[in-house]
This record gives C-alpha cells, structure tokens and sequence, in this order.
C-alpha cells in the first residue's frame, strides 16, 4: 500500500476512532449510570486503536526506512512528530488500564488513578492530534466510501476497518460480564 492509501485507511480508521471516542466520552456525563457502556464502548475501541496504530506505525517505518514514495509525501508537521511518541504512550496507558480495570473490577485503586492520569495525558495529546488533522480527515476517509464499488484498495480498506470494528464488537459483547462487578460502583 502507498502512501496515499496508506493515509486513506489512517483517516478511515481515525473517523471511526472519533465516533466512538465520542461515545466513550458521552458515558463520563454519569460514569455511575454508564459504567457498563463506558466498558463496552471502550472494549470495542481496542482493535480500533490498534489498527490505527499499525497504519500509522507503517508510514512512520516506510518513511524512515527512507522508501521513495513515502519520503515524497514527506514527514508530519514537526509538532504532530513531537506528540505523537505521548498520543501513543498514553493512549496505551489509558487502554491498558481501563482493560485491567474491566478485568479485575473496582477495588483496584491504584489502577483507577492510573487510568484517570492517563486519561488526562490522553485528552491533551489527543486533542492536538485531532486539530492537526481535522480538516484534511474529510477528504482523505470520503473517496473510500464513495469509490468502494469501484476501487479494489477502497474496497481493502473498508473490510479492513469493518473487520476491526466487528472484532471489537465480539471483544466487547465476550467482556460484558465483567461490567456487572462494576454496576453497583457509584464514583
């Protein structure tokens, strides 16, 4: 895949990403009503983020492996380089601690102050993530949607991220007996 499918499927899966982020979002109106979607919504994000993760990543190796064509489309804007090292840091953080916490239930203390710090590194990292590609997002995910009965990689493209988003649909139904442990949390 090249650079521009390459950053076609980032912008396809960061789409998806802010819908759901969003969701997830919506639950810390009354995390104590939601906790269950809060777990849910979030469980489905994982494969999500990982498959953001691998798309970005790729560009990240193709460009310093010095390939041609991804050298031509050239690097991220310098400040989108400096922050991304703390999006995927803390994103990790924030996955990998909300995951222990949906696994071994409320009670771990520690775990929860490492999720809300992570949270909090997120929600700034992210934030300068987002702006930095927000107005380029619409013309980079649309021709995928629009030119899938025709283009054979748009039609890639979208398997791949409907693939990820049913994976992540499997993983989160599979984990909704954990969020039982925490419907009687109240925070």
């Amino acid at each position: 895949m090249g650079p521009i499918g390459n950053s076609r499927l980032t912008a396809l899966t960061g789409s998806v990403l802010l819908v759901l982020l969003a969701a997830e979002g919506a639950t810390l109106v009354s995390l104590s009503t939601f906790v269950s979607w809060h777990i849910f919504i979030g469980m489905l994000i994982v494969p999500v983020v990982g498959l953001k993760l691998v798309s970005t990543g790729w560009r990240f190796i193709r460009y310093y492996t010095h390939k041609e064509d991804y050298v031509r489309a050239g690097p991220p804007h310098p400040v989108l380089r400096l922050i991304g090292p703390v999006v995927v840091l803390s994103t990790a953080g924030l996955l990998a601690s909300g995951v222990a916490l949906a696994a071994l239930g409320p009670g771990g203390s520690f775990l929860l102050l490492l999720h809300k710090a992570s949270f909090v590194a997120w929600l700034g990292a992210l934030g300068i993530h987002v702006l930095g590609h927000i107005l380029r997002l619409p013309s980079l995910a649309t021709p995928d949607v629009r030119d899938a009965p025709r283009a054979w990689g748009a039609r890639i493209r979208l398997a791949l991220v409907g693939s990820t988003i049913l994976v992540g649909t499997a993983i989160a139904v599979a984990t909704l007996p954990l969020t039982h442990a925490w419907s009687h949390v109240v925070r």
